[in-house]
């Protein structure tokens, strides 16, 4: 229990406000500091771009206690600072870094807890649950500070202060660990490389709703006690579906439920333009939301059951592959919204690369 309480404080400080804090921030920030759509897909890729470079250079890490320390003193101080200045170039930065330190978090919690909760599958999902608790909280005092009309750089202050609380309480948990194996040890193996473009589909095909999914609520309801709340039911349908699946998932496989997910994921990334107005918004948050951290959570058992002792350098590369689908994503969809001014396009683009991806995970279900 302490190592999956532990592993769901370190993930909604990493996710919840390291990497997804942006997106209910983004109308805030449209509202008082003139950013636009467009400019706030720019921001959004900087923070993917750094969650590739932390993939990429996270299994050069041997101590898992170490990184994690680390990832979790640089996100809190790059959200506190978020509120300091308000050049573009220093946000872009900043959410640079920020990126980096949450993919080296969730690589290394990861290969951290799970190994530790083999066997204890519950536990496993409650771990992951993390992010969606994260998202909940954040989504929620945005909500609350919007309809209070409090500036965008008060709530960055906020939420920076946030991170110190389990970064503090959590130093000694995370012991460096001499003996840890180092990610980057073992050779390659061939049949990884369809978890890592699976992954990676998965990373371009939900972004798009997690990113811009406030700021279309925004289009479609003017009053923010309303809009705000879409991105706190992301969260919680987030933290739900994890230890749902938990309990489900020794009897399903781990392959056939991430392909089931990225199914549901599909339809959610289609639901606002099947359905309009809030009733669509909803869906695709609780749709997406729903699934994106099943899709997570499975992939890494996933990653750990085909990997075994080189599990964490697997996953170290399936989050390279999911970060460079979402470096792609708000890159793709901000060119769209320039070019035709919507998201139609880019969602149906993500829909059908989700579709297609989970349907050739099927095929292994007898692996599963």
């Amino acid at each position: 229990m302490r190592i999956a309480l532990a592993g769901l404080a370190c993930l909604a400080v990493a996710m919840g406000i390291g990497r997804f804090a942006f997106t209910p921030l983004l109308p805030m920030m449209q509202a008082d500091s003139g950013l636009s759509l467009a400019a706030g897909g720019w921001l959004a890729s900087a923070n993917y771009l750094g969650y590739l470079l932390g993939a990429l250079s996270a299994g050069f890490f041997p101590r898992s206690g170490k990184v994690i320390r680390v990832g979790l003193l640089a996100i809190a101080g790059t959200t506190l600072a978020m509120g300091i200045t308000h050049q573009f170039a220093v946000w872009a930065a900043l959410r640079l870094a920020a990126g980096i330190a949450s993919a080296w978090v969730l690589v290394h919690v990861s290969a951290w807890c799970l190994p530790r909760l083999t066997g204890r599958t519950t536990l496993a999902g409650a771990v992951y649950a993390g992010v969606g608790v994260g998202i909940v909280v954040v989504g929620a005092l945005c909500a609350i500070l919007m309809a209070w009309s409090a500036p965008s750089s008060q709530t960055w202050i906020v939420l920076g202060g946030i991170c110190l609380v389990p970064t503090i309480l959590l130093w000694r948990v995370f012991v460096p660990d001499g003996s840890a194996r180092s990610p980057a040890a073992g050779r390659w193996n061939a049949h990884w490389w369809p978890l890592v473009l699976c992954y990676g589909a998965f990373g371009f095909g939900y972004i798009i709703p997690a990113t811009f999914l406030p700021a279309m609520a925004r289009a479609e309801i003017a009053d923010p006690a309303l809009f705000g709340w879409a991105w706190p039911a992301f969260g919680a349908a987030a933290a739900a579906s994890t230890v749902l699946t938990a309990l489900y998932s020794r009897h399903i496989g781990h392959r056939l439920l991430w392909a089931l997910a990225q199914l549901v994921m599909a339809l959610g990334v289609v639901a606002p333009l099947a359905v309009h107005g809030l009733a669509g918004i909803l869906a695709a948050a609780l749709c997406v939301g729903g699934s994106f951290m099943v899709v997570t959570m499975t992939g890494m058992q996933e990653a750990l059951r085909v990997a075994g002792p080189h599990a964490a350098r697997l996953m170290a590369a399936m989050t390279a592959a999911f970060a460079t689908g979402q470096i792609l994503g708000p890159a793709f969809a901000s060119l769209l919204i320039e070019a035709r001014g919507g998201l139609s396009g880019a969602l149906l683009a993500s829909c059908l690369l989700l579709a297609t991806s989970a349907f050739s995970l099927l095929p292994k279900r007898s692996n599963a």
